[in-house]
């Protein structure tokens, strides 16, 4: 039976919240529907104001998802993992999600200034530029522009690049990927970049940009765009004069602080 909302101290909203979070982890489970607007009201005799606000703040912690035309949806976990130097699949797989890759391009060109400065390659060298699309579970979670040494990676376009290129790296060139710098920031989700990963505009995103090397040699500049609705930042902080901070990611629900 549904469950009652009453005119008591907590605002009417704030109880409906709490109703559809319920109802989302016991009963419907991922990209399942929740009830429309117009079933929530008759439901619990609230104002369709309440509906929107309760479902707009369950929407804003990541536990539901709205698709244009359609209607809201329960949304699956956010991913959560450490972070730490590991491919995409490599990550996937230790959250037990099954990673899959969709190729776009696979050109040897001239990266711009900046990567072809971070890469060390010269006034001339080029690099291998590989845009992929990275799925777990069949669902789209990130899409990757890397750019890639050509001279230590000869024939790179040649080889399966649906998996993880550091494997790659490492069992046809012999090159271990032991080292990176890594920078995030936000962004929101348009265009090609929303088409291509199945999400509505302006869904936030978080962008990650990786230079990665071998040996002190770079072989990896590449910008990754997660789905923030699908993929979350976990931190453990030491504070002032204490060691062991540490920093985790993950796939959604409600986000995790500490």
């Amino acid at each position: 039976m549904a469950r009652s909302i009453s005119d008591g101290p907590r605002p009417k909203h704030v109880q409906l919240s709490d109703v559809l979070a319920d109802l989302a982890v016991t009963e419907l489970g991922p990209d399942a529907a929740i009830p429309s607007e117009r079933d929530l009201m008759a439901t619990y005799g609230v104002s369709r104001a309440t509906v929107r606000r309760a479902i707009e703040s369950l929407i804003a912690e990541g536990l539901l998802h709205r698709i244009q035309g359609k209607g809201t949806f329960v949304a699956r976990p956010r991913v959560e993992s450490h972070l730490h130097l590991a491919s995409f699949s490599q990550d996937m797989r230790s959250r037990g999600l099954a990673p899959s890759t969709r190729l776009m391009r696979v050109d040897e060109e001239r990266p711009p200034t900046e990567v072809a400065k971070a890469l060390r390659l010269g006034s001339r060298g080029t690099a291998w530029r590989i845009d992929r699309v990275r799925l777990a579970d069949d669902q789209p979670m990130a899409i990757e522009q890397g750019w890639y040494p050509c001279s230590p990676l000869p024939d790179l376009d040649t080889q399966d690049l649906s998996g993880s290129l550091y494997t790659l790296f490492a069992t046809r060139y012999d090159l271990v990927i032991d080292a990176a710098e890594q920078t995030l920031w936000g962004e929101s989700a348009e265009g090609a970049t929303a088409r291509r990963l199945e999400a509505p505009v302006h869904t936030p995103l978080l962008v990650f940009r990786r230079v990665s090397s071998a040996a002190g040699r770079p072989l990896e500049y590449v910008v990754s765009r997660y789905r923030g609705d699908r993929y979350q930042l976990h931190m453990t902080l030491a504070g002032p004069g204490t060691t062991g901070s540490t920093s985790r990611n993950s796939p959604s629900g409600r986000k995790k602080t500490s």
